[in-house]
């Protein structure tokens, strides 16, 4: 009988833990939510790395992305990302192509620039991971686990600094075995922005060929 009971007192407390867990890891994505949201605008600086032991790849670079919204302008491995809300233009200098395509928020499930800061506040559970000790800062991660079995991820681990409350790390796991890990060096935020950051000039690039792709 006192096996017993020490049996339910152990339970109820690795059940209470649990849940005080993952209070405090939704208490700290709304305020890392509340914060982003906050902001004009944000310019950001990352490392980017792809990685995969079973495939043999692995390659690391550096790009950045500038969000305002749900509009971005994302520069990485040689190409430029534009949204405008409605248009997502792909410009690829290297073969003097652009893909121009319709892109709605509600198509693309995937971390999107213009969702990589707010993604999490629908279609996880999460919970309170380790912390780590980067340079003197304190990164808290946060483990997120995607609600649909059909998701392109496993997990999702965001590491958020615990005194900035900004995302500083953002480890994606997928379903193929790769991990995509986001650094951010820069973080830069209500920047005087051209009104036309985000409009797509085609007559800038006179001897390209462009691809509606619908």
């Amino acid at each position: 009988m006192y096996k017993m009971i020490r049996k339910i007192i152990l339970l109820i407390f690795v059940l209470g833990s649990t849940t005080m867990q993952a209070q405090n890891a939704k208490e700290l994505l709304d305020e890392v939510s509340k914060k982003v949201k906050n902001y004009k605008n944000i310019v950001i600086g990352f490392k980017y790395a792809l990685n995969n032991p079973a495939e043999n790849v692995s390659q690391e670079t550096r790009g950045d992305v500038t969000l305002q919204g749900n509009k971005y302008l994302l520069n990485l491995m040689g190409t430029e990302q534009m949204y405008d809300g409605k248009k997502l233009h792909v410009i690829i200098p290297e073969d003097e192509e652009i893909n121009i395509s319709s892109q709605g928020e509600e198509d693309n499930k995937s971390v999107t620039p213009s969702k990589m800061l707010s993604f999490y506040e629908d279609g996880y559970s999460s919970k309170m991971d380790i912390v780590q000790n980067v340079n003197g800062r304190k990164i808290q991660f946060v483990k997120l686990i995607p609600i649909d079995s059909k998701s392109e991820y496993t997990e999702i681990l965001l590491g958020i600094d615990k005194q900035t409350k900004h995302i500083y790390k953002m480890i994606l796991k997928q379903n193929n075995g790769s991990n995509v890990t986001f650094t951010v060096t820069s973080f830069k935020t209500n920047q005087p922005l051209s009104e036309t950051l985000f409009l797509f000039d085609e007559s800038k690039y006179d001897n390209y060929y462009i691809n509606r792709l619908d």
